[in-house]
């Protein structure tokens, strides 16, 4: 994954637009940041619901998700690029986004979203 790659991903998302924060490139929704490139561009930054959300990243999936002290203690986690796959990518976005996205912009998203298939008894 690179950051052009995780840009057509995270565009995707409704009023999501590439912006500049902290002097690097990053996706915004409303304003608000969901995703940065950080400076050695070669991570990322996510915002998290929670320190045990990145506790939990850190220790599942070390390969990809990291942090530094500056994000002790604090609900944000780091991705390396290069581990970071599509599916996981698109999830982690989605997720960063929800947290940034005004609560109409969430809803319009879960109401254009595809119901779930139903089985069908035998």
């Amino acid at each position: 994954m690179n950051w052009e790659q995780l840009c057509k991903l995270g565009l995707a998302l409704p009023d999501a637009v590439e912006d500049i924060w902290f002097r690097t490139p990053a996706l915004k929704v409303r304003g608000k940041a969901f995703v940065r490139l950080k400076e050695d561009g070669q991570s990322v930054v996510f915002p998290l619901e929670s320190v045990d959300e990145q506790e939990f990243l850190i220790e599942t999936q070390p390969h990809i998700y990291f942090i530094t002290d500056h994000y002790r203690g604090y609900p944000a986690v780091l991705a390396r690029l290069s581990a970071l796959r599509a599916p996981e990518c698109r999830m982690r976005l989605e997720r960063a986004w929800r947290l940034k996205a005004p609560k109409t912009l969430v809803k319009q998203l879960d109401q254009r979203a595809p119901a779930k298939p139903r089985r069908q008894r035998p």
